[in-house]
């Protein structure tokens, strides 16, 4: 029989014990791990291929965040399929997040396929799964027989009420000023990911640093996992270069390439053909002369000289492929209003990236809806991306969107969320989409800055406007290095750093590093960061030349939005029965009405004519009449004894026979009848909210009124008995 073997550690980390278990659910993966933090586990394992696959030239890994929506203890899902489906885009970035963290680690020779998964099987709202992902995949690498240059640690630092706080929970999340998962190991930094409002740079690298410490922690604790339960390493199947194939490389081709780099002024898509046709000499030179050699490992080799070429040129002579200095921005073009018929579009170019993005306005009620594993909540605001193919000259698969370009979204819209204003300051959903026209280096940071014109352009009040930049980096050692403000394409494939930072003049709104290196100093990020706020404040002015400050009137094709607070109780009697009453509103006006159960009630129209009609019809439900006041309405009955008139949506007043004309009325219908428009005075509202009409009051004044219903009661015959009479001014009995 066999039996479930444990060991069990544990580690106390910004006040919260992290628990490390590792057992034999998983055994057959070559690396398994659970970590827990509360009541959220994850299940990390990890896998490699016994052979190398020999028809690629790339690093195949593979790294999966699965969600279970048991592990809520939910059933989510549509109603016909109960089931998971296709990744949220929460896990989606998570995944992002495990991937970016990893993967600098590995020899990028390797052609094993590796996979790594984290898998969610519990869920505590408290505690957040993604950082604890992060650590079971470093985990499940580390204690495995897959050769790893790690292990990495991540911790999440919030900023709540001016103090730093580690691995938050959700309440302090909410309310923090800066959230930031930071990654790393052996003393370095190798990822970050984080959104802020308007934090100072200075501030930023004291949070950084703080949760350097942390990792380190993290760290030796992992490699005192290993050595208690970790494999031995095994040697992957890696192809050596041939004898003499790296010499005739660089003799025949380095000269060549680096004329071919550092040609200023050659188009970009003039240096790709130029590079592809010059490997494929390389290619078909070096198979001639090495018939060993695999083309995976010639494109390498290839690859390898570029980035060489690449690093020379700037560590040494501080150079860049097309002649710009180390610090300098593109070329910038800015726009606004583009498109006549959307409701708000920005146009920005940064040399040959060049985004359009376009806003459109819409009701409450066409908020996004998240109900996830991890979230249950509603989105007002919405930042879209796309990248199709055409952008970078190529043709490819186009339709819904690929990690990538969920991950460039979700960065955009970190970076925007400081700005937006709420929804009591502005009550309408904001969806924004990006579209990438041209590529050539930080779609996502050029995104920003063309979704804060388009902002402004629609007549969005944002609190200020937000820039983007990407910076690079070139590096030979931790002190022998170059930082490249707004890197291009090449630089960024070729570098060592891809660090992306947005904000306004005030501050930091967001930030994403990935390294291709082990990582990098504190004192190099402290470089980079001082970098990119003034490549952020150079761009800002092109921004607000373009335009200086949102538009003061709406777009005329964007829908009008009317508020009203109504009380609480109100709101079933503006829904009516089975919804009749509002569906009646927005029948006959056209507007939409959102009401939400704190009584806020947001009207939508095309026009403001419908909403205005709305809004007055919705007033008019909930309205406290009083004595006095004088209404309109339609005759909705006629009994014997009077009236019936129907004043405001599912709301009557009687006109008793005797308040019909100031002389004697035989038939009720001698003077009105049903569908009749008629104008009234309240006489009396009682104690049930029944209300008393009048038409002879209209003439009157109040004095009037009073002494002839004074006189009217004194002439009325009293009840015999205590039996109850007659009932000259009531209502039929139902």
């Amino acid at each position: 029989m066999n039996k479930l073997e444990r060991k069990v550690f544990e580690k106390e980390i910004g006040g919260k014990t992290i628990k490390v278990e590792f057992n034999s659910i998983a055994h057959q993966a070559h690396g398994s791990v659970m970590v827990s933090m509360g009541g959220t586990t994850i299940l990390g394992t990890s896998v490699m291929s016994p052979a190398p696959n020999t028809t690629i030239d790339y690093f195949p890994l593979k790294v999966d965040y699965e969600e279970r929506f048991y592990a809520a203890g939910r059933i989510l899902g549509s109603r016909f399929m109960r089931r998971e489906g296709r990744p949220s885009e929460e896990a989606v970035l998570t995944g992002r997040l495990i991937d970016r963290t990893i993967r600098p680690l590995f020899d990028k020779k390797m052609r094993h396929d590796i996979q790594v998964t984290a898998l969610t099987l519990s869920l505590d709202p408290e505690n957040s799964p993604d950082v604890l992902a992060i650590m079971a995949g470093s985990l499940a690498l580390h204690t495995s027989d897959i050769p790893w240059g790690g292990p990495v640690s991540a911790v999440r630092a919030v900023i709540v009420d001016g103090k730093t706080l580690f691995n938050p929970t959700g309440e302090e999340r909410a309310n923090s000023t800066l959230d930031l998962v930071v990654s790393g190991g052996n003393g370095y930094i190798n990822m970050l990911e984080g959104k802020a409002k308007e934090i100072p740079e200075d501030t930023f690298m004291e949070v950084v640093k703080a949760s350097l410490a942390h990792i380190n922690e993290l760290n030796i604790f992992q490699e005192e996992l290993r050595k208690e339960v970790g494999d031995e390493k095994r040697m992957p199947e890696i192809e050596q270069i041939p004898e003499g194939a790296n010499d005739l490389l660089v003799k025949d081709y380095s000269a060549k390439l680096a004329d071919i780099l550092f040609e200023h002024k050659s188009k970009e898509s003039t240096q790709k053909h130029a590079l592809s046709d010059l490997k494929h000499e390389w290619m078909e030179s070096s198979h001639e002369q090495f018939p060993d050699l695999s083309k995976s490992l010639g494109s390498d080799m290839f690859e390898e000289i570029i980035n060489g070429i690449v690093h020379e040129h700037a560590l040494k002579d501080s150079s860049r492929q097309d002649g710009r200095k180390l610090d300098e921005v593109r070329s910038l073009l800015a726009d606004t209003g583009l498109l006549s018929r959307t409701h708000g579009s920005g146009l920005f170019f940064r040399g040959d990236t060049h985004i359009l993005s376009i806003v459109t306005l819409g009701s409450p009620g066409d908020d996004l809806l998240i109900e996830g594993m991890t979230a249950q909540t509603k989105k007002h605001f919405m930042h879209h991306y796309n990248f199709p193919p055409f952008s970078v000259g190529e043709t490819g698969r186009m339709g819904s969107p690929g990690r990538r370009e969920i991950g460039h979204g979700a960065l955009a819209e970190k970076a925007l969320e400081a700005v937006i204003p709420s929804k009591s300051e502005f009550p309408y959903t904001i969806r924004l989409v990006s579209e990438t026209m041209a590529s050539n280096g930080s779609s996502s940071m050029g995104s920003v800055c063309a979704s804060t014109l388009a902002l402004m352009d629609a007549g969005v009040p944002i609190k200020r406007p937000v820039t983007g930049i990407a910076m690079g980096l070139m590096m030979e050692n931790d002190d022998n290095y170059r930082i490249l403000t707004d890197i291009q394409g090449p630089e960024d494939h070729h570098g060592d750093m891809d660090f992306k930072a947005a904000g306004t003049t005030e501050g930091i709104t967001a930030v994403q590093m990935d390294v291709k290196v082990k990582g990098v100093t504190i004192n190099i990020l402290k470089d980079v960061v001082a970098d990119a706020k003034t490549a952020r404040l150079h761009i800002m002015k092109t921004v607000l030349e373009a335009l200086p400050e949102p538009r003061k009137e709406l777009s005329q094709y964007a829908p009008r939005i009317l508020q009203l607070q109504i009380p609480i109780d109100k709101i079933r009697d503006v829904i009516g029965p089975g919804g009749k009453t509002i569906n009646e509103i927005i029948d006959e006006t056209g507007a939409q009405v959102d009401i939400e159960q704190t009584g806020d009630v947001f009207v939508t129209g095309n026009n403001a004519d419908g909403a205005e009609r709305a809004l007055e019809r919705i007033k008019a439900i909930v309205k406290d009449y009083e004595a006095g006041e004088t209404v309109k309405g339609k005759v909705s009955r006629v009994l014997e004894f009077g009236a019936m008139v129907e004043f405001a949506p599912r709301k009557e007043g009687l006109i008793h026979i005797s308040e019909l004309a100031n002389f004697r009325v035989g038939k009720v219908t001698d003077i009105v009848g049903v569908g009749d428009d008629v104008e009234a005075k309240i006489l009396d509202v009682d104690g049930q909210g029944r209300v008393n009409l009048s038409l002879i009051a209209l003439t009157e004044s109040e004095e009037e009124t009073k002494k002839r219903l004074a006189e009217k009661n004194a002439r009325r015959p009293s009840p015999r008995n205590g039996s109850g009479g007659s009932r000259p001014h009531g209502r039929p009995r139902s």
